[in-house]
């Protein structure tokens, strides 16, 4: 890596504040049921609602790295990436690999269920429940909750397949995958001189993003 490469933006701000936000949550989520203390979770599983439909939006309108179109056709590459690193001949990816993508996509979609379900829970008793439980029946809510349940473990599995990942990345192919998600950029010198796609910030699209994410929260606040 050459000194004084000028640095490029990969992740935006608004990816690295949510990407970090989801990993603060997701434990206190986990705590916060565990240890009964439903009010706070409730607040916390609305605020991580708020934090996915932010990302689904975002994946549509914002930066180049975050928008799904440009992730959905690098899996297309995901043979020839795989046999690359086989052969120890890896290069920097700009923005997602296509291993990272099936990460990201499974990890979204894991969340994007445990929120949903979360909403229309309901428990054994029927004292405490999510926001939105009050449109559906009992025994709907229940199912709701058993998939919720469910679902938690799968997340967490794909949390620490996630976690492995990126240990591989650091130990064996010598790539560090945290830093740039930490400061955003990396040196251009990094991606060989190859073309890079526009990746500019969008200030406009991100405040359309939060002002429905916001919305969504409240209206559904309340149900509650």
């Amino acid at each position: 890596m050459a000194s004084g490469s000028p640095r490029i933006l990969v992740w935006d701000f608004a990816i690295r504040l949510v990407h970090w936000l989801m990993v603060l949550l997701v434990p206190l989520l986990w705590w916060t049921a565990e240890e009964g203390l439903m009010d706070w979770h409730r607040r916390l599983g609305l605020t991580m609602f708020g934090l996915v439909l932010f990302r689904l939006i975002w994946g549509l309108i914002g930066t180049w790295t975050a928008r799904f179109l440009p992730m959905v056709k690098r899996i297309g590459s995901l043979k020839s990436y795989v046999g690359k690193l086989q052969k120890r001949d890896y290069a920097p990816t700009f923005g997602h690999s296509p291993l990272a993508v099936l990460s990201v996509f499974a990890l979204l979609l894991a969340l994007a269920t445990q929120v949903t379900t979360g909403l229309f829970s309901v428990d054994v008793d029927g004292l405490e429940s999510g926001p939105l439980a009050v449109l559906v029946s009992f025994d709907t809510g229940r199912q709701f909750a058993e998939i919720h349940e469910f679902n938690f473990n799968l997340l967490a599995a794909l949390i620490g397949l996630h976690i492995v990942a990126i240990a591989v990345y650091h130990f064996v192919v010598k790539e560090r995958l945290v830093r740039p998600m930490i400061t955003g950029g990396r040196p251009r010198s990094d991606f060989s001189g190859e073309e890079l796609p526009e990746n500019r910030l969008r200030p406009m699209p991100m405040m359309v993003a939060i002002t429905l994410s916001l919305i969504s929260i409240v209206a559904i606040s309340s149900f509650g």
